[in-house]
């Protein structure tokens, strides 16, 4: 049986790779001519590396991966330290690390091992039908694809979503635009194996380890929509909303290059019960698109992935039936972590004032049990805990 995979972004190509291990044909078709992955890096949590191990991709992920040993919280006018606590109690309670990595370098594994002359790119779907035997995909240059279903990985903006759903999904703001990048290891401005943070004011400046000896950087502020800001004026913004903050920020922000820095007005949608119509599934950000603040939207891509496959797998009758299944298992699951990153989202970024600076304070008496416990929480809630 053949999978049509609309979309060859992260969750794409997981699930055609998953697909395939399970034994289905594959076809993955992807709207840009070539792909510029949104944001400099992604943290693979454990729940995520896990998927990535089970596709075979233990050693490449292993090589890709910043070592992420340590995770401090530092105060952003003096730059003190708050709470700083090892990721090892996490990594012994859920039996894998986590791994920071270089979206780039992670699009690039997944699109090697799939084969990247597969992938029909420049294919930007217009509209899908399905009828009792397959699915149909056509394309705005007029050519078409049929499969015996369909995934929808089209991303946050699916075209498909509306067909499944029978509705538009509205994107909501949520609040705050986040400029992310890489830059080289400075150990002035945080330790080469630690993810630090500096908070205070609503916004935060967050610097992790991936490979190449770099920090993938991320800085948040709570703004208004549509600000004419560009990379042209990266810099000044950035020096202008962190004035007063300790020198390691400062240096961070002389250090930055504004032609690869991303500036992302950060959205998320309401989460919606219906992930699968007939043959038709959606995945990723189509079926669940969230905030960053709880670092899961590309692991819960990859569990997806695995779910629909070992889905698929395990249950004969039918397409239908089993995606029914697939949609059984995953609805929940993906409400709660669109939730759970909203609900941190408001802590951080200032929304009720006198909650963030209770959350500031709870840090200076953190030993890291809590905040561990919480990422353990949510990862152990994975397909392969």
């Amino acid at each position: 049986m053949k999978a049509i995979v609309i979309g060859g972004g992260i969750g794409g190509m997981c699930a055609a790779l998953a697909l395939e291990q399970s034994g289905y044909q594959t076809e993955v078709y992807e709207a840009v001519k070539t792909i510029r992955p949104v944001g400099a890096a992604i943290s693979i949590w454990p729940n995520g590396v896990k998927c990535l191990n089970f596709l075979g991709l233990k050693a490449q992920l292993q090589a890709l991966g910043g070592n992420m040993a340590f995770m401090a919280y530092n105060d952003f006018r003096h730059g003190q330290t708050l709470t700083r606590f090892s990721m090892m109690p996490l990594v012994e309670s859920v039996g894998e690390r986590p791994y920071p990595v270089a979206r780039a370098d992670l699009q690039a594994m997944l699109l090697d091992r799939y084969g990247a002359q597969r992938v029909n790119f420049g294919k930007r779907v217009s509209h899908i039908e399905q009828d009792a035997t397959g699915v149909t995909a056509w394309f705005e240059d007029g050519s078409e694809a049929r499969g015996d279903f369909l995934i929808a990985a089209d991303g946050t903006h699916s075209v498909i979503r509306p067909s499944v759903t029978g509705q538009r999904a509205e994107r909501r703001y949520a609040g705050y635009v986040n400029w992310n990048g890489l830059v080289s290891i400075d150990e002035t401005i945080a330790p080469a194996d630690q993810w630090t943070t500096f908070v205070g004011e609503g916004k935060r400046v967050s610097l992790m380890p991936v490979s190449g000896n770099r920090f993938y950087f991320f800085f948040d502020v709570p703004l208004p929509q549509g600000l004419a800001e560009d990379r042209s004026t990266v810099k000044a913004d950035l020096t202008r909303y962190f004035s007063g903050w300790a020198e390691p920020v400062q240096t961070l922000i002389a250090a930055i290059n504004p032609e690869t820095t991303n500036r992302i007005e950060i959205h998320d949608i309401d989460p919606f019960p219906q992930l699968v119509k007939g043959r038709v599934a959606l995945l990723g950000d189509a079926g669940h698109s969230t905030t960053p603040d709880i670092g899961q939207g590309g692991c819960a891509a990859m569990e997806d992935a695995v779910v629909l496959a070992l889905t698929l797998q395990a249950h004969s009758l039918g397409i239908e039936d089993a995606l029914r299944r697939y949609e059984a298992r995953r609805a929940d699951r993906v409400k709660d972590l669109v939730l759970k990153a909203r609900k941190r989202c408001d802590v951080t970024h200032g929304k009720q004032p006198e909650v963030t600076r209770a959350w500031y304070e709870e840090l200076k008496r953190e030993t890291g049990e809590r905040i561990l416990s919480g990422m353990q929480e949510t990862i152990v809630g994975g397909p392969l805990a």
